[in-house]
C-alpha cells in the first residue's frame, strides 16, 4: 500500500502518511486495516499511516457580519451580499478536532495525505476545506470506496488514486456550498425584512416546498364527482360497461345512466365480439440507489427517508452489510459480477433457498438492467457486501431494511415473469361489457416474495387479481346469458397527501414535468437536490415550520403555504433548482466554468432582494411568527422581555431577536438560539415558552421536557432519561 508514494506520487516515502477520514468509528475502520494500532490524541498511529479523522464538517463558510460588521444588522441597503470570496472558519465546538487534524497534516514528519472521506461530493468538500483551512500544501491521494469491509479498504488502498482526479468534484462541491450560502443569505433576508416574519429560503428546500403547497392546494380545491361502474355476471366469467366516451371508460357519469344500461340488458344473451390473447414479459426490478430504497422502505415499511438513510449508514459503516448507501445508480459496473456471485453465496441461510433461481448453473445472469458500466456514476447500486452477517445482531429496524436490498438484489437476477393476457370483449344489445384474464406461464422474479406486502399494495395486488382471472376458453362468436347485473356507486378521489415516498419521486422527477421537452431530457437525473440530500431537506422543511407530518403524510403547513405565495416563480420552480442541478454535474465534469454558474447564482440575488423590495402582496403572516422590534424595515433589532432576568449573569433581561434570545448586559455572553432544542427534535423557542422557562426552570410538554440549569438548556424526549441536545447558554456561533 506505500508503494505509490515511492513512484513520484508524492512524499520521499521517509515520513508518515496522514488518513483523514470523515468519521470516527470509519477511521478505526480503516486504521485497523492499515495496522494503526497506537491510539494518540484523535488519531491512530502505525508505523507508516496515522489516521485521524473530522467529526462530519469541521469548517464552513462565515457568516455575513463575520465578512463585514454591517451585516450584523438587517437593512435592505447592505442587500444583495455578493462576495467575490467568502471565507471559511472553523466550527465552534469542533475546534480541537480540526487543531489536531492541522497539526498532523503540517508536521515536518508527514510526507503527504490520504482523503478518506466519504466518496462523494459532500466527502470531497469536507476534506478540501480542512486542508485549505489548514494552509496544507502537501500532496495528496484519494481513497474511493464503495464498501467498509476489510477486503474492500485494502482493495481501494491498492487503486489509490490522485487528489487532482477530483478537482471537478470539489469544484461542483464548492459552487454548491456557495450557492446555498449566496441564495439563502439574500433571499432570506429580504424576504424577512419585507415581511417583518422569521424566512428561512433555500435554493433546494424552497421548490419542494413548492411541491407541497401544490399538493395541498390540490386536495383543498379538489370537487369529488359522482360516477358508477356497472358489471355483468356471465356464468363462468364477469365483464365491466366501457365505452370510450367516459373518463376513464368504466366511469358511468350518472346513476340514471347505469341504471337503464343494467335494465336494458338484464336477461339478454351476449356475443363474444373479441378474444386475444397476447404473451408479455414482466421484467424483474432493477436495483436500489437510495431514492428508490427510500421510497420502498418508506412505502413497505414505514421509514422516513432520513430514518432510512440513516440506517443505511449503519448497516454501511458498523456492520459492513451493505455497499454505500448514498448512491444515485441502479446499476453495477461488470467488475462487480464476480463480487455479486460470492455475495449471494454468503447470504444468510434464510436466503440460500432463493440463490439458485439467481444463479442458475452457478452463473449470473447479466443484462443491461443490472450491469452496465455507462450508468454508474460515483457509486453503483446499493447491494449486500460479500461479508458473512448474522441480521439476528441486527436491531429490528436494520434487519428489515437489509432483508429489503437482499431480496432486491436476488430478485434483480431473476428471469422475467412471463403471463398470457387475455382481453375479452362481450357485446350485449349495444353495450359492450369487457373482461380482463391472466395466466402466469414462468412465475420468475416473483418467486422472490417481498418479506411483507403494505396494506395498500395488497389491496392493489387483490384488486388486479379479481380484474385479472384465470378465463374459460372463449372465441369470438360464443354466447351468454346476461345472469345479473351490480352497480357499483362511488366518487373520484382527491389526490393523496405526499409521503416521503411520492415526495421524493416528486423530487427526483420534477424536471419532467417541464413543458420544454428539450430542457426535461436535459435535465433527467437531475430534480430536487441529490439523492444524499433529499431526506434532509424533507427534515429541514420540518424543523422550520413550512411542513408537518401526519402519520405517513407530509403537507405544507400554512405558513409554508403563504412563503409560497410572496415567492417569485423563478425561486420556487423545479426549472432553475434542476438547470443548477444540472450544471453542478457538468463542472463535475469539467464541462462547464465554476465563474460562469456563479454569475448566473449572483444575478438570481439580485433579482430576488429587488423583488421582494418592490413587489407587493396583501399577505401577512400570523402574529406569533412577526419580528417585533425591527428597524428600517424590519432590520435586525431586538426587543427586552420586560419583567424577566437572565439566567447566566442574574443581572440583566432578557432581549428575543430575530434568530435568538440574548442578554441585554453587554459583559454578559448568554445566547440562546430558538432552535437550539429543535435539533434534538425539540420545539423551536418562541417568547411564551422562554418565558415558561425562566419561571419554571423545568416545562414538561407533549413531546419531552425541557430543563434550565446548570448554565445549559437541556431537552430530555419521552421516556428517555438521557438528553437528546443540551446546549450551554454561553454564546455559540452556529
Amino acid at each position: 500500500m506505500d508503494h505509490f508514494f515511492r513512484n513520484g506520487n508524492g512524499g520521499g516515502g521517509l515520513g508518515k502518511i496522514v488518513v483523514i477520514a470523515e468519521k470516527p468509528s470509519v477511521g478505526r475502520d480503516i486504521a485497523r486495516v492499515l495496522g494503526c494500532r497506537d491510539r494518540g490524541d484523535g488519531c491512530l498511529i502505525g508505523e507508516k499511516y496515522i489516521v485521524t479523522w473530522a467529526v462530519g464538517h469541521l469548517v464552513t463558510l462565515v457568516e455575513p457580519d463575520e465578512l463585514d460588521e454591517k451585516y450584523k444588522k438587517w437593512r435592505f441597503e447592505t442587500l444583495p451580499i455578493l462576495p467575490e470570496t467568502i471565507p471559511l472558519k472553523v466550527i465552534r465546538g469542533t475546534g480541537k478536532q480540526f487543531t489536531i487534524v492541522k497539526n498532523l497534516i503540517n508536521s515536518k514528519d508527514t510526507d503527504a495525505l490520504i482523503c478518506a472521506t466519504d466518496a462523494g461530493r459532500e466527502g470531497e468538500l469536507i476534506f478540501r476545506y480542512i486542508y485549505e483551512k489548514a494552509g496544507c500544501q502537501k500532496p495528496f491521494q484519494r481513497l474511493w470506496i464503495s464498501s467498509m469491509t476489510d477486503e474492500a479498504i485494502s482493495e481501494g488502498f491498492r487503486n489509490i488514486r490522485p487528489g487532482a482526479d477530483y478537482d471537478g468534484l470539489y469544484a461542483s462541491a464548492r459552487c454548491r456550498s456557495k450557492a446555498d450560502w449566496l441564495v439563502g443569505m439574500n433571499a432570506s433576508r429580504a424576504f424577512t425584512l419585507k415581511y417583518d416574519t422569521l424566512l428561512s429560503i433555500g435554493r433546494v428546500q424552497t421548490p419542494t416546498l413548492a411541491i407541497l403547497v401544490k399538493r395541498r392546494a390540490e386536495i383543498e380545491h379538489f370537487q369529488p364527482e359522482a360516477y358508477c361502474i356497472l358489471r355483468a355476471e356471465f356464468g363462468d366469467y364477469a365483464g365491466t360497461c366501457f365505452h370510450e366516451k367516459w373518463d376513464p371508460d368504466t366511469h358511468i357519469p350518472k346513476k340514471e345512466d347505469a341504471e337503464r344500461i343494467a335494465a336494458a340488458v338484464k336477461g339478454k344473451t351476449g356475443e363474444v365480439i373479441l378474444a386475444e390473447t397476447n404473451r408479455k414479459t414482466e421484467l424483474p426490478p432493477q436495483l436500489y440507489d437510495l431514492t428508490s430504497l427510500q421510497r420502498d422502505a418508506n412505502r413497505m415499511l414505514g421509514f422516513t427517508a432520513d430514518k432510512t438513510l440513516k440506517i443505511a449508514q449503519s448497516l454501511y459503516e458498523t456492520h459492513k452489510a451493505l455497499t454505500y448507501p448514498r448512491t444515485d445508480s441502479r446499476y453495477l459496473p461488470p467488475d462487480m459480477i464476480p463480487r455479486v456471485v460470492q455475495t449471494m453465496k454468503m447470504l444468510p441461510g434464510e436466503y440460500q433457498g432463493y440463490v439458485p433461481g439467481a444463479l442458475p448453473e452457478g452463473k449470473l445472469p447479466v443484462s443491461r438492467r443490472t450491469v452496465d458500466a455507462s450508468k454508474v456514476t460515483d457509486h453503483h447500486a446499493i447491494i449486500p457486501t460479500n461479508k458473512r452477517v448474522d441480521p439476528a445482531k441486527f436491531s429490528e429496524d436494520e434487519r428489515r431494511l437489509y432483508d429489503l436490498v437482499v431480496r432486491r438484489m436476488l430478485a434483480a437476477f431473476y428471469p422475467a415473469c412471463e403471463y398470457d393476457a387475455t382481453k375479452v370483449v362481450t357485446r350485449v344489445e349495444e353495450y359492450d361489457f369487457r373482461t380482463n384474464g391472466k395466466t402466469v406461464i414462468r412465475n420468475g422474479w416473483h418467486d422472490v416474495p417481498p418479506s411483507k406486502d403494505p396494506p395498500k399494495a395488497r389491496r392493489k395486488k387483490e384488486a388486479e387479481e379479481e380484474e385479472s382471472a384465470v378465463l374459460p376458453p372463449l372465441k369470438v362468436g360464443d354466447t351468454r346469458p346476461v345472469r345479473g347485473t351490480k352497480i357499483k356507486e362511488d366518487k373520484t378521489k382527491p389526490p393523496s397527501p405526499h409521503t416521503d415516498a411520492s415526495l421524493l419521486f416528486a423530487m427526483e422527477t420534477a424536471g419532467k414535468e417541464l413543458e420544454d421537452e428539450e430542457l426535461a431530457r436535459q435535465m433527467k437525473g437531475s430534480g430536487i437536490g441529490t439523492p444524499a440530500t433529499r431526506a434532509a431537506i424533507i427534515e429541514r422543511l420540518l424543523k422550520v415550520g413550512y411542513a408537518q407530518r401526519r402519520g405517513k403524510t407530509i403537507s405544507a403547513t400554512d405558513k409554508g403555504m403563504l412563503l409560497i405565495q410572496i415567492l417569485p416563480g423563478e425561486i420556487t420552480s423545479p426549472e432553475l433548482t434542476g438547470r443548477w442541478e444540472l450544471a453542478l454535474h457538468e463542472i463535475t465534469d469539467g464541462k462547464q466554468d465554476e465563474k460562469r454558474f456563479i454569475e448566473g447564482i449572483n444575478r438570481m440575488c439580485g433579482f430576488l432582494v429587488q423583488y421582494a423590495r418592490e413587489h407587493q402582496t396583501d399577505v401577512r403572516f400570523p402574529d406569533e411568527n412577526r419580528q417585533r422590534g425591527r428597524t428600517g424595515g424590519g432590520g435586525g433589532g431586538s426587543h427586552p422581555l420586560e419583567g424577566t432576568v437572565c439566567p447566566l449573569c442574574g443581572k440583566g433581561k432578557l432581549q428575543e431577536s430575530g434568530r435568538a434570545f440574548s442578554c441585554t448586559e453587554k459583559s454578559c455572553k448568554c445566547t440562546i438560539w430558538k432552535d437550539m432544542l429543535a435539533r434534538g427534535q425539540g420545539p423551536v423557542l418562541n417568547e411564551k415558552l422562554m418565558r415558561l422557562i425562566l419561571e419554571k426552570k423545568q416545562v414538561k410538554g407533549s413531546s419531552g421536557t425541557i430543563l434550565l440549569g446548570d448554565g445549559k438548556l437541556s431537552f430530555y424526549p419521552n421516556g428517555s432519561e438521557n438528553p437528546s441536545v443540551s446546549r450551554s447558554l454561553i454564546y455559540e456561533k452556529k
